[in-house]
């Protein structure tokens, strides 16, 4: 009556390859075909193979937990970006059975003992590492492990591992092309510090727009700052004190928060924003619609960037080969009354 119970060694005799191969698929540590991944699986489905409790117990610490951390906003705003990601990276996790596991965000080295104490504690399958930026530290720890991750933006041309990102460069050239298409000429931008890897490729949209139409923006025009409130309705100010013949008659901003400084500073003008100041923002934040007026805005494709980046995690953790490593998201302008 006693039923011997089938083996690893089994389900590889049917699924023609090795019981180490079938060991590693098993604990999402192998790198090979989907179609070897399925007949294995199948194998094991049609031969009834379980692990036991043990086995369970030695499945390379498999937690069905990812790692997410990300750096904390400096205003006292909410960050709906931030909310509709970590939203749609639960809802993707929770469909493939993990979890999110957020921890917090360290500055330099410190920045990556949080990743190595997860690694080596066995508490995380995999990370989604985001705010990438020049010769990422994380990225590179990760890639020496090597240890499954995927990232939220793209990285410097060293290093190769899989990433969804939004097109920045296309969104800000849209807004561009936009207010040329509606007569602007004077466009300004308030753009990032040159270390910021998102900035640079957003402004080169601005930069691009402006030299397919044949124009050269003035070196005033662009003020980079931090993305904040306050820097953004002072440095508008300062746009709109230039004589008159400099003065831009629009302005294009790399995030809603600056958007809204912008658009404050020209009112408190006396300016009415739209006809006498355009401005852009960029994300789409859900405010944006009940500005005065309604700000227009790029959308940023979040919340699919953020069931994009889980379920090529996922695969990845359990050693599926993915048939798209980077992906680029395309935005979209959303025209409102400000621009």
């Amino acid at each position: 009556m006693n039923r011997k119970r089938v083996s690893i060694k089994d389900v590889a005799e049917v699924a023609g390859v090795s019981y180490q191969t079938v060991s590693k698929v098993l604990n999402g540590q192998a790198h090979v075909s989907s179609e070897k991944v399925e007949r294995i699986l199948s194998s094991a489905r049609e031969l009834g193979y379980t692990p036991n409790r043990q086995a369970r117990n030695l499945r390379a610490q498999r937690s069905h937990l990812i790692g997410y951390s990300w750096e904390s906003g400096k205003l006292d705003i909410a960050n709906f970006i931030l909310d509709k990601f970590l939203t749609s990276m639960v809802e993707e996790a929770e469909a493939a059975g993990y979890h999110l596991l957020p921890f917090p965000y360290r500055e330099g080295e410190n920045q990556i003992q949080s990743y190595r104490d997860l690694l080596e504690a066995g508490q995380v399958d995999g990370f989604v590492i985001s705010s990438v930026n020049y010769n990422d530290p994380r990225a590179s720890y990760l890639l020496a492990q090597p240890f499954p991750f995927v990232a939220f933006g793209r990285a410097s041309g060293e290093y190769d591992f899989p990433w969804v990102d939004v097109d920045g460069t296309a969104g800000v050239r849209l807004a561009v092309e936009h207010l040329l298409a509606r007569g602007h000429r004077k466009i300004a931008a308030l753009a990032w510090p040159e270390t910021s890897r998102v900035g640079n490729e957003r402004l080169s949209g601005y930069t691009a727009a402006l030299a397919a139409a044949g124009l050269m923006p003035d070196p005033a025009w662009v003020i980079r700052a931090h993305g904040t409130y306050e820097l953004a309705r002072a440095n508008t100010d300062r746009l709109l004190e230039l004589p008159q013949a400099q003065r831009p008659t629009a302005v294009v901003t790399m995030n809603d928060v600056m958007a809204i400084g912008a658009l404050q500073a020209a009112q408190a003008r006396g300016l009415t924003v739209g006809s006498d100041f355009a401005v852009v923002g960029f994300d789409d934040s859900p405010v944006a619609q009940y500005l005065w007026p309604p700000l227009t805005t790029v959308h940023q494709p979040i919340s699919e960037s953020g069931h994009k980046i889980v379920e090529m995690l996922v695969r990845t953790i359990r050693g599926e080969t993915l048939t798209e490593r980077q992906v680029l998201l395309q935005p979209q302008l959303i025209v409102r009354a400000s621009g």
